[in-house]
Protein backbone atom coordinates (compact mmCIF):
# COMPACT_ATOMS: atom_id res chain seq x y z
CA UNK A 1 0.00 0.00 0.00
CA UNK A 2 1.44 3.42 -1.17
CA UNK A 3 1.35 6.33 1.51
CA UNK A 4 0.25 9.55 -0.54
CA UNK A 5 1.29 12.79 1.05
CA UNK A 6 -0.51 16.15 -0.19
CA UNK A 7 1.51 19.20 -0.57
CA UNK A 8 -0.79 22.52 -0.81
CA UNK A 9 -2.04 25.91 -0.11
CA UNK A 10 -4.72 26.07 2.41
CA UNK A 11 -6.72 28.47 0.00
CA UNK A 12 -6.33 25.56 -2.82
CA UNK A 13 -8.30 23.17 -0.12
CA UNK A 14 -11.37 22.77 -2.04
CA UNK A 15 -9.40 21.45 -5.40
CA UNK A 16 -8.05 19.13 -2.69
CA UNK A 17 -10.80 17.57 -1.41
CA UNK A 18 -12.30 17.01 -4.89
CA UNK A 19 -8.91 15.30 -5.82
CA UNK A 20 -8.72 13.10 -3.12
CA UNK A 21 -12.41 12.08 -4.05
CA UNK A 22 -11.58 10.88 -7.65
CA UNK A 23 -8.95 8.82 -5.79
CA UNK A 24 -11.34 6.45 -3.34
CA UNK A 25 -11.43 3.77 -5.71
CA UNK A 26 -7.66 2.88 -5.30
CA UNK A 27 -8.33 3.44 -1.59
CA UNK A 28 -11.18 0.51 -1.73
CA UNK A 29 -8.68 -1.46 -3.69
CA UNK A 30 -6.17 -0.95 -1.38
CA UNK A 31 -3.45 0.20 -3.06
CA UNK A 32 -3.27 3.83 -1.83
CA UNK A 33 -3.43 5.33 2.03
CA UNK A 34 -3.50 9.25 1.94
CA UNK A 35 -2.57 12.22 4.21
CA UNK A 36 -2.66 16.13 4.44
CA UNK A 37 -2.52 18.68 7.57
CA UNK A 38 -5.83 18.17 8.13
CA UNK A 39 -5.51 15.15 9.49
CA UNK A 40 -3.55 16.52 12.30
CA UNK A 41 -5.40 16.11 15.71
CA UNK A 42 -5.48 18.52 17.95
CA UNK A 43 -2.14 18.84 20.66
CA UNK A 44 -0.13 17.50 18.08
CA UNK A 45 3.37 19.27 16.69
CA UNK A 46 1.95 20.27 13.30
CA UNK A 47 5.63 20.61 12.29
CA UNK A 48 6.70 17.20 13.74
CA UNK A 49 3.37 15.70 12.33
CA UNK A 50 3.98 17.02 8.59
CA UNK A 51 7.76 16.21 8.39
CA UNK A 52 7.20 12.53 9.78
CA UNK A 53 4.18 11.67 6.84
CA UNK A 54 6.53 13.42 4.63
CA UNK A 55 9.22 11.11 5.04
CA UNK A 56 6.91 8.06 4.91
CA UNK A 57 5.44 9.22 1.93
CA UNK A 58 6.19 6.88 -1.38
CA UNK A 59 3.77 9.46 -3.38
CA UNK A 60 4.19 13.16 -3.05
CA UNK A 61 1.66 15.47 -4.86
CA UNK A 62 2.74 19.12 -5.49
CA UNK A 63 -0.79 20.82 -5.89
CA UNK A 64 0.36 23.46 -7.73
CA UNK A 65 -1.27 27.11 -7.93
CA UNK A 66 0.39 30.65 -7.64
CA UNK A 67 -0.53 30.35 -3.58
CA UNK A 68 1.34 27.48 -3.56
CA UNK A 69 4.36 29.20 -5.07
CA UNK A 70 4.45 31.95 -2.82
CA UNK A 71 3.68 29.84 0.42
CA UNK A 72 7.12 29.71 2.30
CA UNK A 73 6.43 26.46 3.69
CA UNK A 74 5.05 24.74 0.90
CA UNK A 75 7.72 25.89 -1.20
CA UNK A 76 10.62 26.46 0.56
CA UNK A 77 10.16 23.45 3.41
CA UNK A 78 7.63 20.80 1.37
CA UNK A 79 8.65 21.10 -1.81
CA UNK A 80 12.48 20.81 -1.70
CA UNK A 81 12.74 17.88 0.55
CA UNK A 82 10.15 16.23 -1.73
CA UNK A 83 12.19 16.65 -4.33
CA UNK A 84 15.19 15.58 -2.42
CA UNK A 85 13.49 12.37 -1.85
CA UNK A 86 12.79 11.97 -5.35
CA UNK A 87 16.38 12.39 -6.58
CA UNK A 88 17.24 9.92 -4.13
CA UNK A 89 14.53 7.54 -5.38
CA UNK A 90 12.80 7.45 -1.90
CA UNK A 91 9.51 9.06 -3.53
CA UNK A 92 7.68 9.35 -6.77
CA UNK A 93 7.32 13.87 -7.09
CA UNK A 94 3.65 14.08 -9.07
CA UNK A 95 3.21 18.30 -9.69
CA UNK A 96 -0.27 18.39 -10.43
CA UNK A 97 -1.45 21.80 -11.91
CA UNK A 98 -4.72 23.71 -10.49
CA UNK A 99 -4.29 26.86 -11.75
CA UNK A 100 -2.93 28.27 -14.44
CA UNK A 101 1.08 29.82 -13.02
CA UNK A 102 4.79 30.12 -13.79
CA UNK A 103 5.82 26.91 -12.84
CA UNK A 104 7.97 25.84 -14.95
CA UNK A 105 11.20 27.13 -13.88
CA UNK A 106 10.32 25.65 -10.29
CA UNK A 107 12.95 23.03 -9.20
CA UNK A 108 10.26 20.29 -10.47
CA UNK A 109 9.61 22.05 -13.81
CA UNK A 110 11.63 19.13 -15.45
CA UNK A 111 8.88 16.93 -13.95
CA UNK A 112 5.96 15.33 -16.06
CA UNK A 113 3.27 16.95 -14.72
CA UNK A 114 -0.28 16.22 -14.64
CA UNK A 115 -3.52 16.84 -16.04
CA UNK A 116 -1.84 16.03 -19.37
CA UNK A 117 0.86 18.81 -20.87
CA UNK A 118 0.56 20.73 -17.35
CA UNK A 119 -2.60 22.17 -18.18
CA UNK A 120 -4.09 23.66 -15.28
CA UNK A 121 -7.33 22.00 -13.54
CA UNK A 122 -9.60 25.31 -14.09
CA UNK A 123 -8.68 25.91 -17.38
CA UNK A 124 -10.50 22.67 -18.43
CA UNK A 125 -14.58 23.40 -19.37
CA UNK A 126 -15.18 20.30 -16.98
CA UNK A 127 -13.12 20.27 -14.10
CA UNK A 128 -14.17 16.70 -13.33
CA UNK A 129 -13.00 15.05 -16.38
CA UNK A 130 -9.45 16.77 -15.16
CA UNK A 131 -9.30 15.32 -11.99
CA UNK A 132 -10.09 12.14 -13.39
CA UNK A 133 -6.97 12.15 -15.86
CA UNK A 134 -4.71 12.97 -12.69
CA UNK A 135 -6.44 9.88 -10.77
CA UNK A 136 -5.43 7.78 -13.84
CA UNK A 137 -1.70 9.62 -13.61
CA UNK A 138 -1.39 8.64 -10.02
CA UNK A 139 -2.93 5.06 -10.23
CA UNK A 140 0.05 4.80 -13.24
CA UNK A 141 2.17 5.94 -10.83
CA UNK A 142 1.60 3.68 -8.26
CA UNK A 143 1.27 0.48 -10.52
CA UNK A 144 4.97 1.34 -10.90
CA UNK A 145 6.00 1.62 -7.46
CA UNK A 146 5.81 -2.15 -7.02
CA UNK A 147 5.50 -5.15 -9.12
CA UNK A 148 2.51 -7.03 -9.24
CA UNK A 149 4.44 -10.34 -8.71
CA UNK A 150 6.16 -8.49 -5.41
CA UNK A 151 2.65 -8.05 -4.29
CA UNK A 152 1.64 -10.51 -1.56
CA UNK A 153 -2.36 -11.06 -2.58
CA UNK A 154 -3.52 -12.14 1.52
CA UNK A 155 -3.49 -8.94 2.25
CA UNK A 156 -6.20 -7.64 -0.61
CA UNK A 157 -9.61 -8.33 -0.66
CA UNK A 158 -11.27 -9.96 -3.74
CA UNK A 159 -11.64 -7.17 -5.55
CA UNK A 160 -8.05 -5.86 -5.56
CA UNK A 161 -7.19 -9.09 -6.25
CA UNK A 162 -9.00 -9.24 -9.47
CA UNK A 163 -7.48 -6.05 -9.86
CA UNK A 164 -4.13 -7.14 -9.76
CA UNK A 165 -4.62 -9.93 -12.27
CA UNK A 166 -6.31 -7.84 -15.20
CA UNK A 167 -2.68 -5.79 -15.02
CA UNK A 168 -0.93 -8.86 -15.19
CA UNK A 169 -3.01 -10.41 -18.55
CA UNK A 170 -4.61 -7.74 -20.31
CA UNK A 171 -6.28 -9.17 -22.96
CA UNK A 172 -4.94 -8.34 -26.93
CA UNK A 173 -8.08 -7.01 -28.64
CA UNK A 174 -7.96 -4.21 -31.38
CA UNK A 175 -8.40 -0.31 -30.23
CA UNK A 176 -10.90 0.35 -32.93
CA UNK A 177 -14.41 0.14 -31.25
CA UNK A 178 -16.09 2.96 -32.26
CA UNK A 179 -19.19 3.02 -33.26
CA UNK A 180 -21.73 5.67 -35.05
CA UNK A 181 -24.10 7.48 -33.24
CA UNK A 182 -26.44 9.91 -33.78
CA UNK A 183 -26.53 13.26 -31.78
CA UNK A 184 -29.56 15.07 -31.05
CA UNK A 185 -30.33 18.74 -29.77
CA UNK A 186 -29.72 17.69 -26.46
CA UNK A 187 -25.98 16.58 -27.22
CA UNK A 188 -25.10 19.66 -29.20
CA UNK A 189 -26.81 21.82 -26.57
CA UNK A 190 -24.85 20.55 -23.43
CA UNK A 191 -21.72 20.13 -26.30
CA UNK A 192 -22.11 24.13 -27.09
CA UNK A 193 -22.56 25.07 -23.09
CA UNK A 194 -19.57 23.32 -22.42
CA UNK A 195 -17.45 24.80 -25.28
CA UNK A 196 -18.28 27.88 -24.64
CA UNK A 197 -17.59 27.50 -20.79
CA UNK A 198 -13.79 26.22 -21.88
CA UNK A 199 -13.44 29.08 -24.11
CA UNK A 200 -13.81 31.37 -21.65
CA UNK A 201 -12.08 29.24 -18.80
CA UNK A 202 -9.06 29.48 -21.10
CA UNK A 203 -9.41 33.30 -22.15
CA UNK A 204 -9.13 34.14 -18.25
CA UNK A 205 -6.13 32.17 -17.69
CA UNK A 206 -4.41 32.92 -20.70
CA UNK A 207 -4.96 36.96 -20.13
CA UNK A 208 -3.69 36.39 -16.63
CA UNK A 209 -1.04 34.91 -17.77
CA UNK A 210 -0.07 37.56 -20.54
CA UNK A 211 -0.50 40.21 -18.29
CA UNK A 212 2.14 38.30 -15.42
CA UNK A 213 4.65 38.12 -18.48
CA UNK A 214 4.84 41.59 -19.55
CA UNK A 215 4.46 44.43 -17.24
CA UNK A 216 3.92 47.09 -20.06
CA UNK A 217 0.39 44.74 -20.56
CA UNK A 218 -2.62 45.02 -18.67
CA UNK A 219 -5.92 43.00 -19.75
CA UNK A 220 -9.34 43.04 -18.29
CA UNK A 221 -11.81 40.44 -18.84
CA UNK A 222 -15.57 41.02 -18.46
CA UNK A 223 -18.30 38.38 -17.97
CA UNK A 224 -21.71 40.60 -19.28
CA UNK A 225 -23.88 37.75 -19.08
CA UNK A 226 -23.57 34.24 -18.48
CA UNK A 227 -23.25 33.28 -22.43
CA UNK A 228 -21.30 36.39 -23.30
CA UNK A 229 -18.04 38.05 -22.26
CA UNK A 230 -15.53 40.37 -23.52
CA UNK A 231 -11.49 40.70 -23.64
CA UNK A 232 -9.06 43.36 -23.73
CA UNK A 233 -6.04 43.99 -24.03
CA UNK A 234 -3.85 47.19 -23.28
CA UNK A 235 -0.41 48.06 -23.93
CA UNK A 236 0.65 50.76 -21.57
CA UNK A 237 -2.99 51.68 -20.95
CA UNK A 238 -3.82 52.48 -24.38
CA UNK A 239 -6.30 49.06 -25.98
CA UNK A 240 -4.46 47.63 -28.57
CA UNK A 241 -7.02 44.65 -28.73
CA UNK A 242 -10.90 43.68 -28.13
CA UNK A 243 -13.26 40.99 -28.59
CA UNK A 244 -16.63 40.01 -27.75
CA UNK A 245 -17.43 35.94 -27.67
CA UNK A 246 -21.16 34.82 -26.99
CA UNK A 247 -23.65 32.06 -27.88
CA UNK A 248 -27.71 31.58 -28.00
CA UNK A 249 -28.74 34.97 -28.96
CA UNK A 250 -28.99 37.06 -32.32
CA UNK A 251 -30.04 35.37 -35.82
CA UNK A 252 -26.81 33.52 -36.07
CA UNK A 253 -28.00 29.96 -35.33
CA UNK A 254 -28.97 27.60 -32.15
CA UNK A 255 -25.60 25.98 -32.71
CA UNK A 256 -22.79 28.56 -33.32
CA UNK A 257 -19.65 30.12 -30.88
CA UNK A 258 -19.72 34.05 -32.55
CA UNK A 259 -16.80 36.28 -32.44
CA UNK A 260 -16.93 39.87 -32.85
CA UNK A 261 -14.02 42.35 -32.84
CA UNK A 262 -15.95 45.17 -31.49
CA UNK A 263 -18.41 44.38 -27.98
CA UNK A 264 -21.20 44.51 -29.92
CA UNK A 265 -23.18 41.61 -30.74
CA UNK A 266 -25.14 42.84 -33.67
CA UNK A 267 -21.98 42.17 -36.23
CA UNK A 268 -19.43 39.04 -36.12
CA UNK A 269 -16.08 38.71 -37.35
CA UNK A 270 -15.85 34.71 -37.26
CA UNK A 271 -17.52 31.76 -35.55
CA UNK A 272 -17.92 27.97 -34.83
CA UNK A 273 -20.65 25.52 -35.39
CA UNK A 274 -21.54 22.43 -33.82
CA UNK A 275 -20.96 19.30 -35.72
CA UNK A 276 -20.43 15.56 -35.88
CA UNK A 277 -19.20 13.01 -38.01
CA UNK A 278 -21.21 10.08 -36.83
CA UNK A 279 -18.79 9.19 -34.21
CA UNK A 280 -17.90 12.45 -31.83
CA UNK A 281 -19.05 15.93 -31.58
CA UNK A 282 -16.51 18.87 -32.80
CA UNK A 283 -16.37 22.69 -33.33
CA UNK A 284 -15.58 23.66 -37.41
CA UNK A 285 -14.65 27.15 -38.03
CA UNK A 286 -16.54 29.57 -40.64
CA UNK A 287 -13.44 30.04 -42.63
CA UNK A 288 -14.28 33.87 -42.27
CA UNK A 289 -11.29 34.75 -40.52
CA UNK A 290 -8.63 35.83 -43.41
CA UNK A 291 -6.03 34.81 -40.56
CA UNK A 292 -6.68 30.90 -40.48
CA UNK A 293 -9.02 30.83 -43.87
CA UNK A 294 -6.51 29.08 -45.74
CA UNK A 295 -6.00 26.48 -42.74
CA UNK A 296 -7.24 22.91 -43.49
CA UNK A 297 -6.90 21.79 -39.96
CA UNK A 298 -10.00 23.93 -38.84
CA UNK A 299 -12.67 20.99 -40.31
CA UNK A 300 -12.67 19.59 -37.02
CA UNK A 301 -11.72 21.29 -33.84
CA UNK A 302 -11.83 20.23 -30.25
CA UNK A 303 -12.59 22.77 -27.25
CA UNK A 304 -8.86 23.28 -26.81
CA UNK A 305 -8.05 23.75 -30.47
CA UNK A 306 -11.29 26.20 -30.72
CA UNK A 307 -10.13 28.34 -27.87
CA UNK A 308 -6.39 28.57 -29.34
CA UNK A 309 -8.26 29.77 -32.87
CA UNK A 310 -10.10 32.29 -31.12
CA UNK A 311 -7.00 33.57 -29.03
CA UNK A 312 -4.74 33.33 -32.21
CA UNK A 313 -7.40 35.77 -33.55
CA UNK A 314 -7.11 37.91 -30.20
CA UNK A 315 -3.95 38.55 -30.04
CA UNK A 316 -2.38 39.00 -33.79
CA UNK A 317 -3.19 42.77 -33.22
CA UNK A 318 -0.15 42.67 -30.98
CA UNK A 319 1.97 40.17 -33.19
Amino acid sequence: MANIFFSYCHKDEELRDELEVHLSVLKRQGLITTWHDRRIVAGSDIDQSISQNLENADVILLLISAHFLASDYCYDKEMYRAIEKHNAGEARVIPIILQPCDWHSAPFGKLLATPTDGKAITLFANQQEALSIVAQDIRKAIDSLVPVEAISSDIFNSETANFLSQMKEEPLRSSNMRLKKTFNDHDKDCFLDDSYNYIARFFQGSLDELGNRNPNIQVRFKQITATRFCAYIYENGAQKSICNIWYGSGHFGRNTICYSNSESDNSMNDWLSVEDDGFSLFLKSSGMNYFHQRDSNLEQLTQQGAAEYFWSSFIQHLQ
